[in-house]
């Protein structure tokens, strides 16, 4: 996917909600430090909610780095209140679910993100998944978890459905569909 790069700073985005954002407690590293699922696929929109909410507890955000197979559009910089974030990306480097957020006071926050369009239940595993305290599962494993879970349910669910509106298994393999030839009365 081509990422295209916008390098202008602009302030005309109306404020944005504030960020859904869940954090690992305690002091216990693990892989990632959270999760993250923004509203919607534009940086520059969701990344000022996102840093407003960790400046509070984490310290101010500097600069953060993304895969660009996430964004559409990355920006190089993003006016947040009182100063700007600077905005990196890497494309084979860095997981395609992960954003790395820096701080001057701190290390590095490594953060799942989950897609937009992510269902609330799916999010809330999701969420719960990545702060988990010494979790060794990358981003990119709890996506495919999550997709995998729940492409059995959607299998199960339709197979569920099959049944109740009449439909019948078909027969063992290796059983005749119906009675010998002998047993038919020839």
């Amino acid at each position: 996917m081509a990422a295209a790069i916008d390098r202008t700073i602009t302030d005309e985005h109306a404020p944005s909600p504030p960020a859904r954002l869940s954090l690992t407690p305690g002091t216990m590293r693990g892989l990632l430090d959270g999760a993250w699922w923004p509203r919607s696929r534009d940086l520059s929109r969701e990344l000022p909610a996102l840093a407003e909410r960790l400046a509070h507890s984490w310290g101010r955000v500097t600069r953060v780095t993304v895969n660009p197979a996430f964004w559409p559009v990355i920006p190089r910089k993003v006016p947040v209140t009182g100063h700007t974030v600077h905005v990196g990306w890497f494309t084979n480097e860095q997981d395609p679910h992960k954003l790395l957020v820096f701080s001057c006071t701190a290390d590095r926050l490594d953060l799942l993100i989950i897609p937009p369009e992510t269902a609330p239940a799916a999010a809330a595993r999701l969420m719960s998944a990545a702060t988990t305290p010494g979790s060794l599962l990358t981003a990119s494993r709890l996506m495919e978890d999550e997709r995998a879970a729940d492409d059995a349910t959607e299998s199960r669910d339709r197979e569920e459905e099959w049944e109740t509106e009449g439909g019948t298994a078909p027969p063992p393999a290796g059983n005749p569909t119906g009675p010998p030839r002998s047993a038919r009365g020839m």
